[in-house]
């Protein structure tokens, strides 16, 4: 291939932008794993034009032996497809080998499920004397109430919540909006937090519209909110995994528990396909077998009859 590398990786990051609109997280993985192929095909002295299946699947044995994660190996393996996929797109490259590639089948990891007890205990243990005490409410009722994603919450925009109607518009992952239903808490202590807090900040240029902002005036990292979430969380003596995706699986979880539906958890939390929801919720059999016998016509139906027998 007589592309440079660099110059490849610059035209599938923009097509990964522009043509497929995946988030930069999404990105940025994907380049990650296209570099790590690149540095283990040049050890080989291979070139991804005569790549073949055996170069690949001595890569993957080697990520293996290395200790890596099936899940990890997983979505290594759909970035090394993406990214062999343009190419033969683009005409880079004559075959895919890499459709011939099966990946492992990680099992299904539930993050910690947060009790209301565990979440008024971490709101309890915010400081509203700090600088920050406002701010940090807020974001727990909003990632709770609205089941928002770490990186929705840090670029969430004043001008794109409604207070009036009682909802927010978010840009999930493939830059797609969607509407939230925002729960009272978290339009109280928003509220709070704007009026009384955020106003006293030093707002940088290009900041004025974002919600959640540091000491300084700029708007949070992940890293941040993960931070202040596991200091509230030790604060609170809540002695569980905590990170914001935590909160976001307590929302749908205690949504199902509470009778919604799964196509309505499924829209609110940004989901394109229900099977992604689905691993979020988790019901226990004794709960799932109740729900079966009350709604199921054949159940009903016995039961009406066992009432006019009487």
């Amino acid at each position: 291939m007589n592309l440079p590398y660099s110059t490849l990786r610059k035209r599938y990051e923009a097509y990964m932008l522009l043509e497929r609109g995946l988030s930069d997280n999404t990105r940025e993985a994907y380049l990650r794993d296209l570099d790590t192929l690149q540095d283990y095909l040049r050890t080989q002295g291979v070139d991804f034009d005569c790549v073949e299946l055996h170069h690949l699947e001595d890569y993957l044995v080697e990520l293996h032996d290395t200790g890596i994660a099936p899940r990890s190996i997983a979505r290594m393996i759909s970035g090394m497809k993406s990214a062999m996929k343009y190419m033969k797109r683009e005409g880079l490259i004559d075959g895919n080998p890499a459709l011939l590639i099966e990946g492992p089948r990680p099992g299904r990891h539930l993050p910690e499920v947060l009790s209301v007890e565990d979440i008024d205990a971490m709101l309890d243990a915010v400081d509203l004397e700090s600088a920050t005490g406002r701010r940090n409410r807020a974001i727990i009722e909003t990632l709770y109430g609205c089941g928002l994603r770490v990186s929705e919450l840090c670029n969430l925009q004043i001008s794109r919540i409604n207070f009036d109607e009682r909802f927010l518009i978010v840009t999930g992952k493939g830059s797609k909006e969607r509407l939230v239903p925002m729960s009272e808490p978290s339009i109280e202590e928003i509220g709070l937090y704007l009026h009384d807090e955020r106003p006293r900040l030093d707002i940088k240029l290009g900041e004025e519209d974002i919600v959640f902002l540091n000491v300084r005036g700029h708007r949070l990292t992940r890293q941040m909110v993960f931070i202040m979430l596991r200091q509230l969380a030790e604060e609170a003596g809540v002695e569980k995994t905590i990170s914001p995706h935590t909160l976001r699986h307590s929302f749908a979880t205690h949504l199902l528990e509470g009778g919604a539906n799964l196509r309505a958890i499924q829209q609110m939390l940004g989901h394109e396909s229900i099977a992604t929801t689905e691993i979020y919720l988790h019901l226990d059999t004794t709960r799932l077998r109740e729900e079966i016998l009350l709604h199921h016509p054949r159940n009903r139906r016995r039961a009406t009859r066992g009432d006019a027998s009487r």
